[in-house]
């Protein structure tokens, strides 16, 4: 504070910074006497074709996703249904190993796999 106090009184507290008379006023007028004209830009009327060209290729776009989509599919083939498994498979070592792979891979305990092997075998 002693020394802010010291530079003040040796500098003065006036802002030494000055504008000549009347110079904001004129700055405006000034300036826009120096910008060059403006050139007059023609603009066109935009077409029918202009106008409907972004929708048209948008739906473009959208059909070539959906067949690109059915020609993917196309080759896939569902995996049998889970029940249909349990009912095909005669041998009981192969049932044991498919209860063993299911308890493994899901989070059922007990029960549920009690319960879901109970609707298996009532269908």
């Amino acid at each position: 504070m002693k020394e802010e106090d010291r530079i003040r009184k040796t500098l003065g507290t006036e802002n030494p910074f000055r504008v000549p008379e009347g110079y904001f006023e004129q700055l405006t007028s000034e300036v826009m006497d120096r910008l060059p004209e403006k050139e007059h830009i023609v603009t066109h009327e935009t077409t029918m074709w202009e106008r409907i060209r972004p929708l048209l290729y948008m739906t473009a776009m959208f059909i070539g996703a959906a067949l690109i989509i059915r020609v993917a599919s196309s080759h896939y083939t569902p995996q049998a249904d889970n029940s249909e498994v349990v009912a095909t498979v005669g041998d009981e070592e192969a049932e044991m190993e498919y209860i063993d792979m299911a308890m493994e891979n899901t989070m059922m305990d007990d029960y549920s796999l009690y319960v879901y092997l109970a609707d298996a075998e009532g269908e």
